[in-house]
């Protein structure tokens, strides 16, 4: 059984930077994309970042391009995602996700529906 555990999140004053982390369990190989997430109070949730099984290949939402960077560590089987330059905007719930299918496919990746496992999810709030 796959579990994904997410921390690293916490108040951050705005223009800081934060790193969150996903811990996943239950594979001695993972060879899903894997993604993070968000929902802020009162909205859906919301596509952030995802990265191939073997960390070449990204793709961000336009709201994280230029400030967030997705990373993965094969060997520890985590996934990160480091927040620079934060608003008060980015103030959600963060979630990592797991793709469904053991490929790279551009046009679902960003759709949450297309993602199997979920982590319980790690709050970040941007304020002064």
């Amino acid at each position: 059984q796959v579990q994904l555990v997410e921390s690293g999140g916490g108040l951050v004053q705005p223009g800081n930077s934060l790193r969150l982390s996903c811990d996943a369990s239950g594979r001695t190989f993972n060879p899903y994309p894997m993604a993070w997430f968000r929902q802020a109070p009162g909205k859906g949730r919301e596509f952030v970042a995802a990265i191939s099984w073997d960390a070449v290949t990204t793709y961000y939402a336009d709201s994280a391009k230029g400030r967030f960077a997705i990373s993965r560590d094969k060997v520890k089987n985590t996934v990160h995602l480091q927040a620079n330059k934060v608003k008060p905007e980015d103030t959600a719930v963060y979630y990592c996700a797991e793709f469904k299918r053991p490929a790279w496919e551009l046009l679902k990746i960003s759709d949450e529906n297309e993602y199997d496992y979920w982590g319980q999810g790690t709050q970040v709030t941007v304020s002064s």
